[in-house]
């Protein structure tokens, strides 16, 4: 064989050598990391799209918008690092900060499963809290609050959902109780009302500005272009 046909065919051969041991591109949905105001981020740190959502657990229209966002915003834009998102709470009752602080327990590797489970479901447990309503508090008038949202998520069947996802009741009282968690999501809250200026949830802020959107089908338009 003539030496360049031979040197061709080597180069030919490293290069498929190359080709079949190159990294596979990195999915970004495996990375979960919190903020520092502590939401829960997904994505690329360097992604040039950031999307903050901010939700409330007891809030219909956000339920609404987990189920119709959370698939094509991973297969779009957060696997391929073209954005990332940013879960953060605007409190609204006690039920929903009950809610708020059990998405939280399992820390942020958990919490994206965790949060879509809360919201799924959200139609079972909220109808228990007509009841919970109704019902007159075996709590002392100066219980601790720890206590009161340890007596929601036991009565609307907030402690029996963390135990299917594998949180079991014990813990999910000290998540209840940790005054840290607490701080965090009141935080939230207070910027999103205050700084943020958001009047509803679901409310979104794309790269800082908060933008005229609702609902998975409003905010869609306003993204760059997905990834194919």
């Amino acid at each position: 064989m003539p030496f360049t046909r031979v040197v061709l065919s080597l180069l030919a051969l490293m290069l498929m050598q190359g080709m079949a041991h190159a990294a596979p591109p990195r999915d970004w949905t495996r990375a979960v990391a919190s903020s520092p105001i502590g939401g829960t981020i997904m994505g690329n740190p360097a992604a040039p799209t950031k999307l903050v959502e901010y939700v409330s657990y007891t809030c219909p229209h956000c339920a609404h918008f987990v189920a119709d966002a959370s698939a094509p915003l991973r297969s779009g834009w957060i696997r391929g690092g073209k954005a990332s998102v940013e879960v953060r709470n605007l409190v609204r009752d006690r039920y929903d900060l009950t809610a708020a602080l059990l998405a939280r327990c399992g820390g942020p590797a958990r919490f994206f499963g965790d949060h879509e489970a809360l919201f799924a479901a959200q139609q079972a447990w909220v109808e228990k809290i007509m009841a919970y309503e109704k019902t007159p508090s075996t709590l002392p008038d100066d219980a601790p609050r720890a206590a009161v949202l340890a007596d929601i998520a036991d009565k609307t069947g907030l402690l029996a959902l963390m135990a299917k996802r594998g949180i079991a009741p014990a813990r999910s009282r000290q998540c209840l109780a940790d005054p840290k968690a607490m701080q965090a999501v009141l935080a939230m809250t207070k910027e999103a009302i205050e700084d943020v200026k958001a009047t509803g949830t679901p409310s979104f802020v794309i790269n800082g500005t908060l933008v005229d959107a609702h609902n998975w089908a409003d905010l869609a338009p306003l993204l760059p272009a997905p990834q194919k």
